[in-house]
């Protein structure tokens, strides 16, 4: 009966080794583990002068622990069992916490991968020797090679983790200091002297105090979506239901396309930029274009900057005192209908802004001149002498303009 292809195995040349043999490497590698150790970590420090040095409480180095340790592992599973039956693994901690010093020095992996491929190297010179005296034919040492590779794998994997850890514990560590630092910028009141606490939070995660700072205030996208990549030096912090973001320098050369790519697929608003002392004032002007953003008054579906939309951030905002303000502007309109009442508006409003006669309004509104005088006639009728009168002009433009911007030309508050 031939037998089912995943019970086939293959038989090892180190598994042919008679166990007498294993035993005899295994007690001499044990007995040489310190030793090779401590040539190993010599080697390391040889090659690798500017590593830290970390001592146990008992003033032993810790590198040296563990890579005797390491050996110690490796021998004891060559002697106990065929070592094809799974990798032998280091109890975490050592290893582990190597990965985890690298990461909080700021390190890579590179040099530490390095080291352990060193050791490996100078691990199989000597057991190669021993391998020798007791007579270990050369297929089974070409194997352990292998299996001391796939060790090697394990040991940078302890390490890895430790380095995942250390850099998970700083990055949250940042956050948190960053978002205390934008919290105090985006104060409306400072205690005491805020260029100091400012120039302190800011000194803790390396951010360089601007000039002048923008901030910005995002709506997220109908599909979750990462964090944009903002640039280096621009806060940000997602925690917010509305993402917000201070933006240093925002004038500075080649900012505005970096963020126009950050922030494709995202809307929202960037305030203007002010002095860093007054960021909370940039903050809530970018907050008033993301309301009228959802209110369908702003365009959507982009990041606006606010100084190209400054008439209707003006216009806009203050709505019940402009409201107000038209109930007694705009108040001789009231019985003229809603039709008619926009008509008047719209040629009213032409008239103020071109300040020209019936040609000029007539263009701008694509109408007869006749047309237009025969309105200016009525509003002149419905006003009076008020009409000359500058400050009433200068109070009906701002109402009518503020109407087109909403798109209520002509309307009195309480009229429908």
């Amino acid at each position: 009966m031939t037998p089912h292809p995943a019970s086939v195995t293959t038989r090892s040349a180190w598994h042919d080794v008679p166990r007498i043999q294993v035993r005899r490497f295994a007690a001499i590698a044990m007995a040489e583990a310190p030793e090779l150790a401590e040539e190993i970590l010599r080697e390391i420090r040889r090659e690798y002068p500017h590593l830290p040095e970390v001592l146990d409480e008992s003033g032993e180095p810790m590198a040296l622990i563990g890579i005797r340790r390491a050996i110690e592992v490796f021998v004891q599973h060559l002697e106990h069992s065929d070592h094809s039956e799974g990798r032998p693994t280091v109890p975490p901690g050592v290893f582990q916490e190597f990965g985890r010093g690298e990461g909080l020095g700021g390190r890579s992996l590179d040099s530490l991968q390095a080291i352990y491929r060193m050791g490996v190297r100078l691990a199989w010179r000597r057991f190669a020797d021993i391998g020798q005296r007791v007579e270990i034919p050369p297929p089974a040492m070409y194997e352990l090679v292998d299996a001391g590779y796939q060790y090697l794998d394990g040991l940078v994997d302890q390490s890895v983790r430790g380095y995942a850890e250390a850099a998970a514990r700083q990055a949250g560590e940042r956050l948190r200091l960053q978002r205390r630092l934008m919290e105090l910028l985006l104060a409306e009141y400072h205690r005491g002297d805020p260029a100091e606490a400012l120039t302190e939070r800011a000194a803790r995660i390396g951010w360089s105090l601007p000039e002048k700072v923008a901030v910005g205030v995002l709506l997220r996208p109908a599909r979750e979506a990462v964090a944009p990549a903002v640039g280096q030096g621009v806060l940000l912090d997602m925690e917010y239901e509305q993402p917000r973001m201070v933006v240093p320098e925002p004038d500075a050369g080649g900012r505005p396309e970096l963020l126009h790519r950050a922030l494709t697929g995202w809307a929202g608003a960037i305030g203007p930029p002010v002095p860093l002392v007054d960021a909370a004032k940039s903050l809530r002007w970018a907050e008033a274009a993301v309301g009228l953003m959802e209110r369908g008054l702003l365009p959507a579906g982009e990041v606006l900057y606010c100084t190209e939309h400054t008439e209707a951030l003006v216009l806009l905002q203050p709505e019940e005192l402009i409201d107000d303000l038209a109930l007694r502007c705009l108040a001789p309109l009231t019985h003229c209908g809603p039709t008619h009442g926009r008509r008047l508006a719209e040629t009213l409003l032409a008239w103020l802004e071109t300040r020209g006669g019936a040609p000029e309004v007539a263009a701008r509104l694509g109408v007869h001149p006749q047309t237009v005088r025969y309105r200016l006639r009525q509003i002149r009728e419905l006003w009076g002498a008020e009409i000359d009168d500058p400050d009433r002009r200068f109070e009906l433009e701002l109402v009518l303009r503020a109407q087109r911007l909403r798109g209520t030309l002509g309307e009195t508050p309480g009229r429908g």
